[in-house]
């Protein structure tokens, strides 16, 4: 049986009421798919308004600004664990909430206000990969595979039981930008079916193996340099993980040199890690500590748009015999 909502949309009981909690796009997805599935989403709270740009404009989170469209009530507390942000969030008696990429920590007081829980969706194979920067990790750790996790949150980093997960195969040219945007549409497609089997009671949750888990740690500064000394395979691997955002890079010149589309090129060339070597028409060629040799498709020096290789050395002629640092 379905009842109506005040805007005379159906809601379907198959799904709990809910609280939805995310900021980044990572989360839009989810909040748009359970919009559409017809879940009966009591509130939806975000990270507050924050300085944006160089001029500093107070700017809305993704996903308030997804909300508002869909005409949702949002909530922007600067502290999830004040009383009187639990205070509101207890008055929408909803039966569970969905956390994705929310940004706060949440106090065991909130976990016990839902009866069916908190289900978090996380972008990886857990445990493989807890932590901030799943996506990126699977990258530079060179996994032919990741996916999407939907778990019942707890009070430790993404250690909570299993309910379900989908697998998503990690492409040769897969940078974090694209794998993002796959596992935020898979998330999105297996918490509403989850959350379904979830209120139905068709779900045993599993716990996680301990001996199994790897973490993803935020991304380090020193991260983003790229040391040629390192194999070619690694290097191309940390090109794609921080593509689009916030860039692999290289000292040229003594300015820096942010790297994209970067590949494994099979020539025979003898040289020093970091050396270029030549171009290709897909882009400039380098040599990696292992003696193989790279090749980088898109260029973009400090202050400057990302321009395809091609493009960027007509105006900026990296020769042969250019050590990169």
């Amino acid at each position: 049986m379905e009842k109506e909502t005040e805007r005379g949309h159906a809601i379907g009981s198959e799904f709990p009421r809910l609280i939805f909690l995310g900021t980044p796009d990572f989360a839009v997805p989810s909040l748009h798919k359970l919009a559409a599935s017809g879940a009966e989403i009591k509130l939806v709270i975000t990270q507050p308004d924050r300085p944006k740009g160089r001029a500093k404009k107070l700017s809305p989170p993704p996903v308030k600004v997804a909300a508002e469209r869909l005409h949702l009530a949002t909530y922007q507390p600067e502290r999830i664990k004040s009383q009187e942000a639990l205070d509101r969030i207890r008055s929408c008696s909803a039966e569970c909430a969905v956390l994705v990429a929310y940004g706060q920590l949440l106090a065991k007081e909130f976990l016990d206000l839902f009866p069916l829980g908190v289900l978090n969706v996380h972008a990886s194979l857990l445990p493989r990969h807890r932590g901030a920067a799943p996506i990126q990790r699977a990258i530079l750790s060179g996994d032919a595979k990741t996916g999407v996790t939907i778990m019942l949150l707890d009070a430790g980093l993404d250690t909570g039981p299993i309910l379900s997960q989908q697998e998503v195969e990690i492409l040769d040219d897969d940078t974090s930008g694209t794998l993002h945007d796959k596992l935020a549409r898979t998330g999105a497609h297996l918490l509403c079916e989850t959350l379904k089997a979830w209120k139905a009671g068709r779900i045993q949750p599993r716990q996680q193996d301990d001996a199994l888990a790897s973490y993803a740690p935020p991304i380090a500064k020193e991260e983003l340099r790229l040391l040629w000394h390192h194999p070619a395979r690694r290097l191309v691997n940390a090109v794609r993980a921080f593509d689009p955002w916030p860039g692999a890079y290289a000292l040229y010149a003594g300015v820096r040199l942010k790297c994209f589309d970067a590949s494994l090129l099979d020539w025979e060339v003898e040289g020093e890690p970091g050396e270029v070597v030549g171009q290709t028409e897909k882009g400039l060629v380098v040599l990696a500590g292992d003696g193989q040799a790279l090749v980088l498709g898109s260029l973009q020096l400090a202050g400057q748009r990302r321009l395809p290789a091609k493009e960027f050395l007509r105006g900026h002629p990296v020769p042969p015999g250019t050590l990169l640092q």
